[in-house]
Protein backbone atom coordinates (compact mmCIF):
# COMPACT_ATOMS: atom_id res chain seq x y z
CA UNK A 1 0.00 0.00 0.00
CA UNK A 2 1.31 3.46 -0.93
CA UNK A 3 1.98 5.70 2.17
CA UNK A 4 -0.30 8.46 3.33
CA UNK A 5 1.60 11.68 2.43
CA UNK A 6 3.95 13.05 5.20
CA UNK A 7 4.06 9.15 7.15
CA UNK A 8 7.39 8.61 5.24
CA UNK A 9 10.36 7.60 7.00
CA UNK A 10 12.98 10.21 7.73
CA UNK A 11 17.00 9.70 7.95
CA UNK A 12 19.89 12.83 8.13
CA UNK A 13 23.40 11.81 8.36
CA UNK A 14 24.83 14.14 10.83
CA UNK A 15 27.52 14.45 13.47
CA UNK A 16 28.31 11.83 16.28
CA UNK A 17 25.60 12.07 18.15
CA UNK A 18 22.55 10.45 17.03
CA UNK A 19 18.70 10.36 17.82
CA UNK A 20 15.97 8.00 17.22
CA UNK A 21 12.30 9.08 17.58
CA UNK A 22 9.77 7.06 17.76
CA UNK A 23 6.09 7.95 16.59
CA UNK A 24 2.92 6.90 18.63
CA UNK A 25 0.05 4.69 17.79
CA UNK A 26 -1.79 4.77 14.60
CA UNK A 27 0.70 8.00 13.96
CA UNK A 28 3.41 8.25 11.71
CA UNK A 29 6.44 10.25 11.50
CA UNK A 30 4.86 13.33 10.27
CA UNK A 31 3.94 13.86 13.78
CA UNK A 32 7.84 14.17 14.21
CA UNK A 33 9.13 15.48 11.17
CA UNK A 34 9.50 19.10 12.39
CA UNK A 35 11.40 17.63 15.82
CA UNK A 36 13.56 15.44 13.61
CA UNK A 37 14.53 18.46 11.03
CA UNK A 38 14.92 20.56 14.06
CA UNK A 39 17.59 18.12 15.49
CA UNK A 40 19.15 17.40 11.66
CA UNK A 41 19.80 21.37 11.60
CA UNK A 42 21.67 21.37 14.78
CA UNK A 43 24.21 18.77 12.75
CA UNK A 44 22.81 15.93 15.05
CA UNK A 45 22.23 12.08 12.77
CA UNK A 46 18.80 11.39 12.92
CA UNK A 47 16.80 8.35 12.21
CA UNK A 48 12.38 8.60 12.19
CA UNK A 49 11.27 5.27 10.87
CA UNK A 50 7.89 4.40 10.05
CA UNK A 51 6.37 1.54 12.59
CA UNK A 52 4.94 -1.29 10.72
CA UNK A 53 1.50 -1.17 9.91
CA UNK A 54 1.42 2.62 10.54
CA UNK A 55 1.02 5.12 7.60
CA UNK A 56 -0.94 3.10 5.21
CA UNK A 57 -4.45 2.13 6.15
CA UNK A 58 -5.72 0.84 9.36
CA UNK A 59 -6.27 -2.70 8.13
CA UNK A 60 -2.66 -3.24 7.19
CA UNK A 61 -2.08 -2.32 11.06
CA UNK A 62 -4.86 -4.99 12.24
CA UNK A 63 -2.17 -7.96 11.09
CA UNK A 64 0.79 -5.96 13.58
CA UNK A 65 1.59 -6.26 16.85
CA UNK A 66 3.99 -4.72 19.75
CA UNK A 67 6.68 -7.13 18.60
CA UNK A 68 6.65 -5.83 14.89
CA UNK A 69 6.59 -1.98 16.34
CA UNK A 70 9.33 -2.93 18.78
CA UNK A 71 11.83 -4.78 16.11
CA UNK A 72 11.89 -1.63 14.31
CA UNK A 73 12.96 0.74 16.60
CA UNK A 74 15.29 -1.83 17.84
CA UNK A 75 16.98 -2.21 14.07
CA UNK A 76 17.08 1.52 13.80
CA UNK A 77 19.03 1.92 17.15
CA UNK A 78 21.62 -1.00 16.37
CA UNK A 79 22.04 0.92 13.07
CA UNK A 80 22.83 4.04 14.98
CA UNK A 81 25.23 2.83 17.13
CA UNK A 82 27.10 1.85 14.71
CA UNK A 83 27.44 4.96 12.96
CA UNK A 84 27.38 6.96 16.13
CA UNK A 85 29.39 7.80 19.48
CA UNK A 86 26.28 8.55 21.53
CA UNK A 87 22.77 7.68 20.54
CA UNK A 88 19.28 9.41 22.61
CA UNK A 89 16.37 8.21 21.83
CA UNK A 90 13.09 9.99 22.09
CA UNK A 91 9.40 9.26 21.57
CA UNK A 92 6.15 10.41 21.99
CA UNK A 93 3.00 8.54 23.40
CA UNK A 94 3.41 5.07 22.49
CA UNK A 95 6.82 6.01 21.00
CA UNK A 96 7.85 6.51 24.78
CA UNK A 97 7.17 3.25 25.83
CA UNK A 98 9.33 1.77 23.00
CA UNK A 99 12.32 4.61 23.77
CA UNK A 100 11.33 3.20 27.65
CA UNK A 101 11.68 -1.00 26.74
CA UNK A 102 14.68 0.16 24.33
CA UNK A 103 16.78 2.28 27.61
CA UNK A 104 15.43 -0.75 29.47
CA UNK A 105 17.66 -3.69 26.82
CA UNK A 106 20.09 -1.90 26.14
CA UNK A 107 21.17 -0.06 28.85
CA UNK A 108 24.68 2.18 28.51
CA UNK A 109 24.04 2.23 24.65
CA UNK A 110 21.43 4.53 25.64
CA UNK A 111 22.63 7.64 26.58
CA UNK A 112 19.26 9.35 27.42
CA UNK A 113 15.61 9.47 26.78
CA UNK A 114 13.28 12.54 25.99
CA UNK A 115 9.74 11.59 26.17
CA UNK A 116 6.76 13.43 25.20
CA UNK A 117 2.90 12.26 26.95
CA UNK A 118 4.77 9.02 27.08
CA UNK A 119 2.02 6.82 27.38
CA UNK A 120 2.07 3.96 30.04
CA UNK A 121 -1.54 2.19 30.18
CA UNK A 122 -4.91 1.50 27.84
CA UNK A 123 -6.96 3.36 30.28
CA UNK A 124 -11.21 2.61 30.99
CA UNK A 125 -14.04 -0.28 30.95
CA UNK A 126 -12.54 -0.97 26.93
CA UNK A 127 -9.27 -2.25 27.91
CA UNK A 128 -11.17 -5.04 29.94
CA UNK A 129 -13.55 -5.70 27.49
CA UNK A 130 -10.76 -6.17 24.76
CA UNK A 131 -9.70 -10.04 24.83
CA UNK A 132 -13.27 -10.41 24.21
CA UNK A 133 -14.56 -7.27 22.14
CA UNK A 134 -11.79 -7.63 19.67
CA UNK A 135 -13.09 -10.97 18.57
CA UNK A 136 -16.48 -8.92 18.02
CA UNK A 137 -15.49 -5.88 16.47
CA UNK A 138 -12.44 -4.69 14.19
CA UNK A 139 -12.52 -1.19 15.22
CA UNK A 140 -12.60 1.41 17.29
CA UNK A 141 -12.91 5.43 17.00
CA UNK A 142 -9.34 6.47 16.25
CA UNK A 143 -7.06 8.81 18.51
CA UNK A 144 -5.01 10.53 16.35
CA UNK A 145 -5.29 14.52 15.65
CA UNK A 146 -5.42 16.01 19.49
CA UNK A 147 -4.04 19.13 19.22
CA UNK A 148 -4.81 22.54 20.32
CA UNK A 149 -3.46 24.47 17.69
CA UNK A 150 -5.78 25.50 14.81
CA UNK A 151 -5.16 24.68 11.48
CA UNK A 152 -2.44 21.79 12.74
CA UNK A 153 -3.11 18.00 12.06
CA UNK A 154 -2.02 14.75 12.23
CA UNK A 155 -1.76 12.17 9.57
CA UNK A 156 -2.70 8.64 10.76
CA UNK A 157 -5.55 6.51 11.09
CA UNK A 158 -9.43 7.96 11.96
CA UNK A 159 -9.87 4.17 13.50
CA UNK A 160 -8.36 1.93 16.38
CA UNK A 161 -7.85 -1.85 15.19
CA UNK A 162 -8.44 -3.82 18.25
CA UNK A 163 -6.16 -6.56 17.99
CA UNK A 164 -3.33 -4.25 17.36
CA UNK A 165 -4.72 -2.03 20.79
CA UNK A 166 -4.92 -5.77 22.65
CA UNK A 167 -1.50 -6.19 21.80
CA UNK A 168 -0.40 -2.56 22.80
CA UNK A 169 -2.20 -3.34 26.47
CA UNK A 170 0.15 -6.20 26.61
CA UNK A 171 2.80 -4.20 25.84
CA UNK A 172 2.10 -1.29 27.94
CA UNK A 173 2.81 -4.32 30.62
CA UNK A 174 5.77 -5.49 29.71
CA UNK A 175 7.35 -2.18 29.57
CA UNK A 176 5.69 -1.14 33.35
CA UNK A 177 7.70 -4.00 34.82
CA UNK A 178 10.73 -2.99 32.86
CA UNK A 179 10.69 0.48 34.25
CA UNK A 180 12.97 0.34 37.61
CA UNK A 181 15.94 -1.47 34.82
CA UNK A 182 16.09 2.39 32.94
CA UNK A 183 18.99 4.25 35.01
CA UNK A 184 19.54 6.51 32.18
CA UNK A 185 19.19 10.76 32.02
CA UNK A 186 15.21 11.71 31.27
CA UNK A 187 13.75 14.81 30.24
CA UNK A 188 10.07 14.01 30.50
CA UNK A 189 7.60 16.75 29.09
CA UNK A 190 3.59 16.09 28.85
CA UNK A 191 0.55 18.40 29.00
CA UNK A 192 -1.93 18.87 31.34
CA UNK A 193 -5.00 19.50 29.09
CA UNK A 194 -3.82 16.02 27.35
CA UNK A 195 -6.90 14.00 25.87
CA UNK A 196 -5.36 11.09 24.84
CA UNK A 197 -2.85 9.91 27.31
CA UNK A 198 -3.74 11.18 31.48
CA UNK A 199 -0.98 12.93 32.98
CA UNK A 200 -1.27 9.59 35.48
CA UNK A 201 0.94 7.97 33.17
CA UNK A 202 3.83 10.21 33.62
CA UNK A 203 3.73 9.93 36.91
CA UNK A 204 4.19 6.57 37.33
CA UNK A 205 6.90 5.90 34.87
CA UNK A 206 8.61 8.96 36.88
CA UNK A 207 7.92 7.14 40.20
CA UNK A 208 8.92 3.49 38.76
CA UNK A 209 12.21 4.42 36.57
CA UNK A 210 15.60 4.49 38.18
CA UNK A 211 17.44 7.65 36.58
CA UNK A 212 18.84 10.13 38.64
CA UNK A 213 18.97 12.65 36.58
CA UNK A 214 15.23 13.38 35.46
CA UNK A 215 13.87 16.70 34.31
CA UNK A 216 10.22 17.12 33.97
CA UNK A 217 8.46 20.34 32.00
CA UNK A 218 4.99 20.83 31.52
CA UNK A 219 3.87 21.80 28.19
CA UNK A 220 0.57 24.14 29.32
CA UNK A 221 -0.40 25.06 26.32
CA UNK A 222 -0.55 22.08 24.24
CA UNK A 223 -2.82 18.71 24.29
CA UNK A 224 -1.72 15.09 23.76
CA UNK A 225 0.05 15.85 20.24
CA UNK A 226 2.91 18.72 21.51
CA UNK A 227 5.06 18.18 18.61
CA UNK A 228 2.67 19.87 15.99
CA UNK A 229 1.17 21.89 18.99
CA UNK A 230 1.94 25.48 20.27
CA UNK A 231 4.98 23.83 23.13
CA UNK A 232 6.47 22.44 19.78
CA UNK A 233 9.18 24.77 19.00
CA UNK A 234 9.87 24.41 23.42
CA UNK A 235 9.79 20.66 23.18
CA UNK A 236 12.53 21.18 19.72
CA UNK A 237 15.04 23.55 22.13
CA UNK A 238 14.66 21.72 25.54
CA UNK A 239 15.09 18.17 24.11
CA UNK A 240 18.14 19.69 21.96
CA UNK A 241 19.67 21.54 25.30
CA UNK A 242 19.20 18.14 26.95
CA UNK A 243 21.01 16.00 24.53
CA UNK A 244 23.64 18.35 24.26
CA UNK A 245 24.43 18.50 27.85
CA UNK A 246 24.47 14.43 28.49
CA UNK A 247 26.45 14.49 25.48
CA UNK A 248 29.03 16.87 27.12
CA UNK A 249 28.94 15.36 29.82
CA UNK A 250 30.13 12.09 28.94
CA UNK A 251 32.26 13.32 26.28
CA UNK A 252 34.21 14.98 29.56
CA UNK A 253 34.27 11.68 31.72
CA UNK A 254 35.68 10.30 28.67
CA UNK A 255 38.81 12.24 27.64
CA UNK A 256 39.24 11.92 31.74
CA UNK A 257 39.33 8.50 32.43
CA UNK A 258 40.88 8.29 28.74
CA UNK A 259 44.12 10.69 30.17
Amino acid sequence: MPVLPGAEPFRHEGGEVGVLLCHGFTGSPQSLRPWADSLAARGLTVSLPLLPGHGTRWQDMAVTGWQDWYAEVDRELRALLARCERVFVLGLSMGGALALRLAAKHGDEVSGLVLVNPANKVHGLSAYALPVARHLVRTTKGLVGDIALEGAEEVGYDRVPLHSAHSLRGFFRLVDTDLPQVTQPVMLLHSPRDHVVPPADSARILSRISSRDVEEILLEQSYHVATLDHDAERIFEESYRFIDRIAADAGRKGSTSGG
